[in-house]
């Protein structure tokens, strides 16, 4: 506990020895923390790393790249435990929005912007694709796409189709288009640009604008930005991007050679828009778009990730869409992070494992800290996210002021039951990149030993004030019942009321507005039963 120095010595003697007391009484352990690693990706050298994207070589699983502001790649070849860092370099310039893709040949793909800073002239007049067939040690001089001087070309990102259709193998970029950046004359607008190659970046497909209401040039909530090309399991191109319509969603069935009209999906709830700010730094709400291409019951499902402030301002919260209909029809809005605590979260990254179908989202979050202190947490979800176990991946927290440029995204990736969660952490010495490994044979396992029972954990922390954590594993799909009561056995929360799969969980029980004491969580599982105790001190 963080005691203030104005407590007195008798309230605290008094407090230690009530812990101590219920200490006994209870048996109480922990879950583990340190099950996922946190390793420094780049040299303690270079320190104003932002805006990580990832990519993984399914032709070998154990290549693993890594793009960075402005001009950095860093490359394994063991899975992460090592890695190279080298600069990039075009005669087209390289100056920032890193975006990484494998192909299913093992050929890399870096889109960036082009240029150097403005004085040169050259500043983001075109998006730039270098290609790597060495698993990203060594790149050509790249080709170019959206060349369209003096416009300004930005937040571009590309995708591969990695399905079997006969689009296989496609590349596709999607980005912003300023008239003129950051001015407010309505007369410059902003627009949501698309290009392809079917000749592994060799040559692309003139730009062609597939949004149908145009924004405007601030950078800001009326901007057109987020515009990531998803690929469906038959090779359906879909994406989704913010403006001053909220989010809306366009889709091409031939390989996008054509695009239909917008397709409204959410409202930016509140009036918010996709730009607003966080203590000590800005955020955004820019939506991602992806598709599950795996053999899961869920195959085909199109999901739209994003941030908004619509549970206040200073609760913004990570939430998510999805659509079983190719893109007529969005679900319901469903709230990825699964605490009470009023507390930001922002920043979201997804993907979806393209072997087992479980999806990822990494995300920053301010659940346990105070003021800029930042932690971050991946949600996981078995069912096509309709329910996310949470649980935090980073090894400490650290403070994200706008004084340390952290970027517009944060990055994940997954393939065969292993994901890999990338971020940015800031020190007093700079930013570094962050990764970890999640993997799912040992999920929730302590001393390599696969979870095969059912098992309900002790929370952690306890004591606690005013959230903690509840983590359970159960072996066979089941009905299961997650519930919190008082010492006199009444009923205060409903954590899990519905069946669930195979696997292990983590839920935040949140106590504000309780008393403090003795409370008991009580799993049932099929005919499994068990209860434990756990202490609320204020």
């Amino acid at each position: 506990m963080n005691f203030r120095l104005s407590i007195t010595l008798s309230w605290l003697i008094n407090r230690l020895f009530f812990i101590v007391m219920i200490l006994g009484l209870s048996g109480l352990s922990s879950i583990s923390l340190g099950q996922f690693q946190n390793i420094q990706v780049n040299s303690d050298t270079l320190t104003t790393c932002s805006e990580p994207s990832i990519a993984l070589n399914p032709t070998n699983p154990d290549n693993l790249v890594i793009g960075v502001n402005n001009t950095y790649f860093l490359p394994t070849f063991n899975g992460g435990n090592t890695w190279t860092e080298g600069k990039m370099f075009s005669s087209m310039g390289v100056w920032g929005d890193p975006s990484l893709a494998f192909d299913l040949d093992g050929n890399l793909y870096f889109a960036h912007l082009s240029g150097e800073p403005p004085l040169s002239g050259r500043w983001a007049d075109r998006i730039v694709i270098q290609k790597s067939s060495d698993g990203g040690l060594t790149w050509n001089d790249g080709t170019y796409t959206g060349l369209n001087r003096p416009k300004f070309e930005d937040k571009e990102w590309i995708s591969v189709d990695m399905t079997n259709s006969i689009y296989k193998n496609n590349l596709y970029v999607a980005w912003t288009e300023f008239d003129k950046l950051f001015d407010p004359n309505p007369a410059y607008k902003t627009r949501i640009l698309f290009s392809r190659s079917t000749d592994s970046g060799e040559t692309w497909s003139n730009t062609q604008k597939i949004s149908d209401v145009e924004g405007d040039c601030l950078d800001d909530d009326n901007t057109t930005e987020g515009a990531i090309p998803a690929i469906g399991p038959d090779g359906e191109i879909y994406i989704a991007w913010a403006g001053p319509e909220g989010i809306v969603f366009d889709r091409s069935f031939d390989g996008g050679v054509t695009f239909g009209d917008d397709i409204f999906v959410t409202d930016h709830v509140g009036g918010w828009g996709w730009g607003y700010d966080i203590e000590g730094i800005y955020g955004n709400g820019l939506p991602q778009t992806i598709c599950d291409i795996s053999n899961s019951p869920y195959r085909g499902t199109i999901y739209v990730l994003w941030a908004d402030q619509r549970n206040g301002i200073l609760n913004p919260d990570i939430l998510l869409k999805k659509s079983t209909d190719k893109g007529i029809t969005w679900s319901e809005t469903i709230i990825v992070n699964n605490d009470n605590s009023g507390r930001p979260q922002f920043f979201p990254w997804m993907c979806i494992d393209p072997i087992t179908g479980i999806m990822y989202i990494v995300y920053y979050d301010r659940r346990n800290t105070i003021s800029t202190m930042t932690e971050v947490y991946v949600a996981r979800s078995t069912d096509g996210g309709e329910t996310f176990s949470t649980f935090l991946v980073s090894e400490s927290a650290f403070e994200a002021t706008i004084q340390k440029f952290l970027g517009d995204y944060i990055n994940i990736v997954a393939y065969e039951g292993k994901a890999y969660p990338v971020w940015i952490r800031s020190d007093q010495f700079g930013r570094d990149i962050i990764i970890t490994k999640i993997d799912e044979s040992t999920l929730y396992a302590s001393d390599d030993e696969i979870v095969s029972d059912y098992s309900l954990n002790q929370n952690y922390p306890n004591p606690f004030n005013p959230s903690t954590k509840i983590t359970f594993q159960i072996s066979e799909l089941s009905f299961v019942s997650l519930k919190v009561y008082d010492v006199l056995g009444s009923e205060v929360a409903t954590l899990v009321n519905e069946e669930k799969p195979v696997g292990s969980y983590e839920f935040d029980f949140n106590a504000t507005g309780l008393p403090s004491g003795i409370y008991f969580y009580q799993l049932q599982a099929g005919e499994f039963v068990e209860t434990k105790k756990m202490v609320l001190l204020r």
